[in-house]
C-alpha cells in the first residue's frame, strides 16, 4: 500500500512539473500562476505547495532529479571503472532519457532560451546547483576512498562536472541552427576528463 501511495505522490509531482513548463512556454513565466499549474493538474493550490514552494522550484525541479540520477548511476556504476569515465556516463544518463539526441524545435529552442533568461530562474537553479554539488561529491568521495567532510578533490570534481554540463547546455541554447544536445554533454566532459588540453596546439 505504501508502495502505491509513493507512486502516486511521485505522478502528482512530475505533472506539476511538467504542467509548470508548458504553461511557462506557452504563456511566459510572468503569466503563469500556482492556481494555474494546480488546476492543470486538477489538484488545489494547497496540494501544489506540499510538493513545490513556488512555480520557480516546480519548473527546476528537474534539475535536482537529473542530479539525484546522476548520483544513483555513479554509485551503480562498475568500482574498476575509471572515476571520469563512470561520472562522464553518470552526468549524460539523465539528458540521455530526455530525448536530447535529436535537434528541438526552433520555437521550442527560443521558448527555453527566454525561460533560462529569467532571473528568478536562474537563481532558483543556482540554488539547486549548490545543493547538487554537495550529494556529488560526497558520491566522488565513496569512489575515490576520500573524505568530503575534509578533502578537496571530491567537491573539485562535483563542481567542474556540473560546471561542464552547465556550459554544454548553455552553448546547446545558443546553437543557430537548433543542434542536439546529447553529443555536446559528451564533449564537454570528456574535455574535461582530458584536462581541457589547448585545441590550438
Amino acid at each position: 500500500m505504501s508502495g502505491l501511495r509513493e507512486r502516486k505522490k511521485q505522478a502528482t509531482r512530475e505533472a506539476l512539473m511538467t504542467a509548470a513548463l508548458r504553461l511557462a512556454h506557452e504563456r511566459g513565466l510572468e503569466r503563469v500562476r500556482v492556481e494555474d499549474i494546480a488546476a492543470e493538474v486538477g489538484v488545489s493550490p494547497r496540494t501544489f505547495n506540499n510538493y513545490f514552494s513556488s512555480k520557480y522550484e516546480a519548473i527546476t525541479a528537474r534539475h535536482t532529479d537529473r542530479i539525484r540520477r546522476s548520483v544513483a548511476v555513479l554509485r551503480a556504476r562498475p568500482p574498476e571503472e575509471p572515476l571520469w569515465e563512470a561520472l562522464a556516463e553518470a552526468m549524460v544518463e539523465p539528458w540521455a532519457q530526455a530525448g536530447t539526441d535529436v535537434a528541438p524545435a526552433p520555437e521550442l529552442l527560443a521558448s527555453m532560451r527566454m525561460l533560462a533568461d529569467e532571473p528568478a530562474l536562474q537563481a532558483e537553479s543556482l540554488q539547486v546547483m549548490f545543493a547538487g554539488n554537495g550529494e556529488l561529491a560526497a558520491a566522488v568521495a565513496e569512489r575515490t576512498g576520500t573524505d568530503a567532510a575534509r578533502d578537496l578533490y571530491p567537491h573539485l570534481v562535483s563542481v567542474t562536472a556540473g560546471s561542464a554540463v552547465q556550459t554544454a547546455v548553455a552553448h546547446w541554447l545558443r546553437s543557430d541552427p537548433p543542434v542536439p544536445l546529447l553529443p555536446l554533454l559528451r564533449d564537454a566532459l570528456s574535455a574535461l576528463a582530458a584536462g581541457l588540453p589547448d585545441p590550438s596546439l
